[in-house]
This record gives C-alpha cells, structure tokens and sequence, in this order.
C-alpha cells in the first residue's frame, strides 16, 4: 500500500507551479548542472502519489534545486526504509518497505517525533533596526510550513511580503516546545537593500496551543555588525491546499 506524498504536493502547489511545469523546472535544473533528466508530468504525479518513494540522485539534487528545499524534507521515505524494485519496463523503482520492515525502535521513534504537527499556512512577522534609516521597521510574510518528522520547512508564499519581491526561506528543527534553526531573505533589487542576501539563526518557542512560535532571531547587518530582533510566527490555517495557498498570496496586512 503506498502513501501518498502531500509534502511534495504542497511545496509544488505553495511555488504556483503546475505538475507539468514542475516538470519542467526539473529538466531544466538538470541541464544547468550538466545532465539531462527526463521529467514528465507523469513522474511528478508517481512522487506525488507515493508509487515512487524514492527518487534517484539525479532527480534528489534537481528537487532540491527547484525547491530550495533538502531533500528529506520533501516527504520521501529514506533510503533505509525502502525496497527496489522492477518496473516492468527496464527500469527500477523504489517502493516503501513492507510494514515491519527496518522500521525503527519504538523509543527512538518516540524520542524523534515532535508534540505537533505545525504544517499549515502561517503569517511571520520579524522586527528590524535600519541604521540607514535610523528607524525600526516590521517585516511581514505569508508562509508555508511543511513538517517531516522534527523538521520544518519554512517557504514565504508568491507575492504574500510586506516587502516586495523578497522571498523568505527558513530551515528549522522542533524539539518538544523549542525551534531552532536559520533563516534566509533575498531582498528585493529594486528595494533599498538592493537585492543584498541576509540571513542567520533563530530559536522559538512554541505556545501550548501549538498556534503561535515566538523568539529571537540573529543575523549580521551591512557593516557586518550582528544584529537581532524578536520573530514570531502565527498560524493562519492548518490546510495546504491549492485553495489556501491562493487565499494567503497577498500582501499581509
């Protein structure tokens, strides 16, 4: 019985892109690294529904290419929990293993799994000091969170910033109520950072309800002086579908 691969779904859906286009973003990731990679729509719709567990390295490094994101955190099964097989037409693919199969240690699984799912629509909200501008400022992002295992991954959602064209990336990991990990935000070009890349850590904590993560972040500033603020983030819907992803691609107000 195979499960389907909604994280991959999701950060498909959060990036507008159709399975046919995801294609071929895919193919192209491929010929700018050197390697041609036959994409189709019908290989996406495979992950997506699980009949492929696994894609091959070619196929992880072009994924994670597309996607900004590492490939276990797209929802694949790891290589370890998985089996190959023949796929009746020359080729191999990899299916899940069967249940009971290297499958981990009841503590330890007990030991890695998170208090919550966080996966959902969120709105992050970040306060920074502008030197330049001798002023304090609010930055504002509608973002997709997806959850594997007691990773989360963090990707602001098409034009859904208070600033304009300045894509937000976060890599985090739960551990019970504490998030911890970095953050990355590519300016816009035509904004007053001129399209300068900031990035750095951040660590959360995460109210009982499971609704809202609030912290501090760290990161360097342009005289490469090391800067921090609060950040916090709230959850607006817990669904990711194509519905909601749409409602949330606008500018936050």
């Amino acid at each position: 019985m195979t499960t389907p691969n909604t994280t991959l779904r999701a950060v498909r859906i959060s990036m507008m892109l159709s399975q046919d286009d995801f294609a071929t973003a895919l193919r192209e990731a491929g010929e700018r690294a050197g390697y041609p990679l036959d994409a189709s729509k019908r290989l996406v719709q495979r992950w997506e529904s699980g009949a492929i567990a696994v894609p091959s390295p070619r196929y992880s490094r072009a994924l994670e290419a597309v996607t900004g994101m590492p490939i276990d955190t797209l929802g694949f099964a790891s290589p370890a929990m998985a089996r190959v097989a023949d796929d009746g037409a020359g080729g191999h693919d990899v299916h899940p293993s069967p249940e009971g199969v290297a499958a981990p240690a009841a503590g330890a699984a007990a030991q890695a799994s998170p208090r919550a799912n966080y996966s959902g629509v969120w709105l992050s909200k970040y306060e920074y000091f502008s030197s330049g501008r001798d002023s304090s400022f609010v930055g504002m992002h509608y973002v997709v969170l997806l959850q594997h295992g007691n990773r989360l991954s963090v990707r602001s959602l098409p034009e859904a910033s208070s600033n304009p064209n300045s894509p937000l990336t976060m890599d985090l990991t739960v551990d019970g109520g504490v998030v911890t990990g970095t953050w990355v935000e590519q300016t816009a070009t035509d904004g007053y950072y001129r399209g300068a890349r900031y990035h750095g850590a951040i660590q959360m904590l995460t109210e009982p309800t499971g609704r809202r993560m609030a912290g501090k972040w760290v990161g360097f500033g342009k005289d490469f002086d090391m800067n921090t603020g609060p950040w916090e983030l709230r959850l607006q819907d817990s669904s990711t579908n194509q519905k909601t992803i749409a409602k949330y691609s606008r500018v936050p107000e």
